[in-house]
């Protein structure tokens, strides 16, 4: 009886060559295919999968889970790793490791496997994630084996394989970067983006377009919350509405790719230490996340915040380094979504050539009191009290300062 390895399988050249290495090694490979959104022929997959010499090949379509289960919750989490990135990859792992671990225990398979390199970030998570969810899986990750690195030095050994195995790939000049794709983000990176100073050109761009292309005419949207989360978007130009979560980031991705939302350029620190330069494109995640930060100012106590916004990079980095299923993460998720209770209402946005304008926003749990902060009605406390709270305050920078003063005279 062969071992039966489930892989994680793209289609693409890399996990193409993996699949039949594996075969070759006396493995019976299952291909496990996620569909996140990425724009992908999954029946092609399939037909590649089988034709390499898979025994089967498992398709799950997880976009709406993934929407529902782990962008959402990010977004109510306000999670942007190192002030910048929405983390679009970084969420997909969990969801991706979670459905392929759930198939090797439904397939009887002790093995899985997957083609991340062992310099990259997506290692981590998909292991991490493997042992936190079946602890005595086995994990056989082909670019940290040492016979494998013997055999594959790079992109060249990686095709020359493929062309004696007779696997077909879609090798091409006309895309020197690697592109990772789902229904939040699709990122380019390594390539020629290797080098820092080389910029992002529009011909990349596969969800936006680049924003001095958007129209010269502005988009009027409004976007209902309820606990932190989008239940609705309504389009003010033209009335469309709606009112499922996972159709409103559909909608709203395209909305805003239209209007040029959702592009960054960053160079950030990968996890095992490397910094590494992407661009990403994020076009509804881009909005939502503006959004909810805009309701929050309104409706979120100010302790609540404060200490929620503690934890926010923390949250962030949790995701990026791949412990989604962690007790820390578990502790963290429940405190956001305590923080999210009553954030409730709705933000008016308008989006134009890149921006992301808030016009307004409204909350049946409004903290908001415009008589008590108003300049020009008395009310609401007696502003000589104001007095002895700034006095009080002031204790301890005048005694800082004392004490500063004879320092000096010593």
């Amino acid at each position: 009886m062969k071992e039966k390895i489930v892989l994680a399988y793209s289609g693409g050249l890399d996990t193409s060559v993996i699949l039949k290495w594996l075969i070759e090694k006396g493995y019976e490979v299952i291909a496990f295919v996620a569909d996140v959104g990425q724009a992908e022929d999954f029946e092609e997959c399939r037909k590649k999968a089988l034709f390499l010499g898979a025994s089967k090949v498992i398709v799950e379509d997880l976009k709406r889970e993934f929407v529902e289960n782990y962008v959402l919750k990010a977004i109510m989490g306000n999670a942007v790793y190192e002030g910048r990135y929405l983390l679009g990859t970084a969420l997909a792992r969990p969801l991706i490791a979670k459905k392929q671990i759930e198939a090797a225990i439904n397939e009887n398979a002790n093995i899985v496997a997957h083609g991340a390199t062992g310099k990259g970030n997506d290692q981590v998570r998909f292991e991490l994630c493997y042992y936190a969810l079946k602890p005595d899986i086995k994990v056989i990750a082909p670019w940290k084996d040492k016979g494998f690195l013997e055999m594959f030095k790079g992109r060249t050994d990686l095709l020359k394989y493929a062309a004696e195995k007779g696997i077909p790939v879609k090798a091409s000049i006309d895309k020197p970067y690697s592109e990772d794709d789902n229904l939040m983000h699709i990122s380019h990176e390594a390539g020629i983006l290797e080098d820092p100073m080389f910029s992002a050109q529009k011909s990349m761009l596969e969800k936006m377009v680049m924003p001095q292309d958007a129209p010269d005419k502005e988009t009027r949207i409004a976007i209902h919350f309820k606990n932190g989360i989008p239940i609705k978007l309504v389009n003010k130009d033209d009335g469309t509405v709606k009112d499922d979560s996972y159709e409103l980031f559909v909608y709203l991705n395209d909305l805003a790719g239209k209007n040029g939302i959702g592009l960054l350029d960053m160079v950030e620190n990968r996890f095992v230490g490397i910094k590494s330069r992407g661009v990403y494109e994020t076009p509804a995640a881009t909005v939502l996340h503006i959004a909810h930060m805009d309701l929050e100012g309104i409706a979120m106590d100010r302790e609540v915040m404060r200490l929620r916004n503690m934890l926010t990079p923390k949250f962030a980095e949790l995701i990026y380094y791949g412990f989604w299923f962690s007790p820390e993460m578990d502790f963290l998720m429940a405190a956001i979504e305590k923080s999210q209770e009553i954030i409730d209402g709705s933000v008016h946005i308008c989006l134009y050539k890149g921006n992301v304008l808030i016009e307004g926003r409204e909350s049946p749990s409004s903290l908001y009191n415009k008589d008590l902060s108003s300049m020009d009605i008395e009310g609401g406390f007696d502003q000589t009290d104001s007095r002895g709270f700034i006095r009080i305050n002031a204790i301890r920078l005048m005694a800082h300062r004392a004490i500063v003063e004879a320092s000096k005279n010593k």
